[in-house]
């Protein structure tokens, strides 16, 4: 990788690592404090709660995606990011689910991610793209892993209103890295002839891309319904709360060094199908495995070790093979689909995880995901290999003249 595209990585997956880590560090506590805010103790408006900033991200990310497109990615970024820092400060004031609901509502409004993911593929050459989705994902990662050390403390001092507090805080200094930090996409992507009726129907349509599309969702279904009952597991199998960390970062940290060596594989064989489906398989087995485990510590630990690898591993390749099947004209607008797709998986995720988990238990939660996840299995199979083309309108020295 140029020094250029090394830049361009490191940028992108900052702010988005800012922003995801105010929001990660609602996940591991935000179940357990629900039932001190009025109409907290339902269940599935804890779901609600914490899948409508998904819900709010699958409806504005095609616009904010074909919005780019057309007028260019970084004006998309700071109003994005403006967004959700207002949805923050809503939610950390806050004493009711509506309200919180209310303000994860607005945090989602701010769909930033197809956006994020589009400019990181202008900046980067086709061979190099794995690499870059796997420092966004990396940084994700490690944002999840912080969230869930010091969630647990900070929730202690600062409470659930200082928790989102922080959030937008975080946020708002994302601004600047976007400003300055992040290097300007080249002008031939912005073409407003790229970014109509015909772009969203290929986005939609395009077979290879509604396999991905369906994959994602399923994934992000399943990590928010996992989220809806793992921390009361265990609560309940005898850890409490603040010092889910212990086990939370070992387990974290511990699956990026297993996702590398896949990641590494598929960009430098041009194998991501196979590596993909793998992932798939082993996310299969998880889901089952935490069906019948129970609440057993070890079990649970080894679990969410296969869990964060497979996801981790997904995370990186599915949207490096997006970027690779979709026009860079268009990038902006299939991105979009392919992050609106996401998100309303963490909304239904959120959604399903409290009715489910409310009415027939975690194990039927953990089941559901597995049976969903299989079904993206058989579809997965017959996804055919994606080549590099070599294809990119631009050279690196275009971008590095900007």
């Amino acid at each position: 990788m140029s020094p250029q595209e090394l830049r361009a990585g490191a940028s992108l997956a900052g702010v988005f690592g800012l922003r995801m880590f105010g929001l990660f560090l609602i996940l591991p506590v935000f179940a357990v404090h629900a039932p001190q805010l009025a109409g907290g103790d339902n269940l599935t408006l804890v779901g609600v709660a914490l899948g409508a900033y998904g819900l709010a991200q699958a409806i504005l990310q095609i616009p904010f995606g074909m919005a780019s497109d057309r007028w260019g990615r970084k004006p998309l970024l700071v109003a994005g990011l403006a967004i959700f820092v207002a949805g923050s400060f809503l939610a950390a004031g806050a004493h009711d689910i509506w309200m919180t609901i209310a303000g994860r509502t607005l945090q989602g409004a701010g769909a930033i991610s197809a956006v994020v993911m589009a400019l990181a593929a202008d900046l980067t050459r086709e061979q190099h793209r794995v690499k870059t989705m796997a420092m966004v994902g990396a940084t994700i990662g490690f944002s999840f892993a912080l969230s869930l050390v010091a969630a647990p403390a900070l929730y202690q001092v600062i409470g659930m209103g200082g928790l989102f507090s922080l959030t937008g805080v975080l946020a708002l200094a994302a601004i600047p890295v976007v400003l300055w930090l992040v290097p300007e996409a080249p002008r031939r992507v912005h073409a407003a002839a790229g970014a109509g009726s015909g772009a969203l129907r290929m986005a939609l349509l395009d077979p290879e891309l509604l396999r991905l599309n369906l994959g994602i969702f399923v994934l992000h279904v399943a990590q928010m319904a996992m989220f809806v009952v793992v921390p009361p597991l265990l609560v309940s199998a005898g850890m409490p709360l603040p010092e889910h960390w212990i086990l939370y970062l070992p387990v974290v940290l511990a699956s990026f060094a297993l996702m590398l060596p896949p990641v590494l594989y598929a960009d430098r064989r041009n194998a991501a199908r196979p590596v993909m489906i793998g992932a798939i398989a082993l996310l299969v087995a998880v889901e089952a495995g935490f069906a019948a485990a129970g609440a057993r510590l070890a079990s649970m630990a080894a679990l969410l070790l296969a869990f964060f690898a497979a996801f981790n591993v997904l995370e990186a390749l599915i949207p490096s093979l997006v970027s690779r099947i979709a026009p860079a004209h268009t990038r902006g607008t299939a991105i979009g689909v392919y992050n609106t797709a996401q998100t309303l998986g963490l909304f239904v995720g959120g959604l399903a995880g409290g009715w489910i988990a409310g009415r027939y238990g975690a194990a039927a939660v953990f089941g559901a995901c597995a049976a969903l996840a299989l079904a993206w299995l058989a579809i997965a199979i017959g996804m055919r290999p994606v080549n590099r083309t070599g294809g990119e309108s631009f050279t690196m020295g275009t971008i590095k003249g900007r």
